[in-house]
């Protein structure tokens, strides 16, 4: 059954896009989502999102540090384009990730990576995300306070996240 739905919403998905509702087109829609399911065959992994009033709030919480922090950073972006005689220090950082779960690590690089003037150039295989930021002047415990809260709240809202870390 999740074979079917995931090649007939990649189907509508190619419809939309196309704009070409003919019969050939539909085919060929069918075919190209159904061998994309048939290459990609997603493994059938569980993420236990739990529904708790603790998960819900750190959810929100989430939500709603990762949108200051995007406004923020968007606000300090804009003034350092529109005042290129502001002194930055651009350089590449290295954030600890305080995780071994891959999912957790992907979370938090994604996080980093949406707010502007910064970008995970790499993840080191110890688990240190290389973050290239336009002012690498921050102090490192507000950078590394910032990573565990994220972490943290990461954790709140996917248990399975630190279950997988206690193996």
């Amino acid at each position: 059954m999740y074979y079917i739905r995931a090649v007939f919403l990649l189907t509508l998905a190619y419809l939309a896009l196309t704009s070409n509702l003919q019969i050939s087109n539909i085919i060929v829609g069918i075919l190209i989502s159904a061998g994309i399911v048939f290459i990609l065959h997603p493994k059938q992994r569980q993420v236990e999102v739990i529904l708790a009033p603790g998960a819900s709030v750190a959810l929100l919480r989430y939500i709603l540090l990762l949108s200051y922090e995007l406004i923020v950073s968007g606000f300090q972006v804009a003034r350092i384009v529109l005042d290129p005689k502001l002194p930055i220090k651009p350089g590449i950082i290295a954030i600890p990730s305080y995780s071994n779960n891959e999912a957790a690590q992907a979370l938090s690089a994604h996080a980093i990576t949406l707010t502007p003037g910064e970008l995970v150039t790499e993840m080191g295989a110890d688990g240190i995300m290389y973050t290239h930021c336009l002012d690498a002047t921050e102090t490192e415990e507000y950078i590394e306070q910032a990573q565990a809260q994220r972490i943290a709240m990461l954790e709140k809202i996917f248990p399975s996240i630190s279950a997988e870390d206690s193996k």
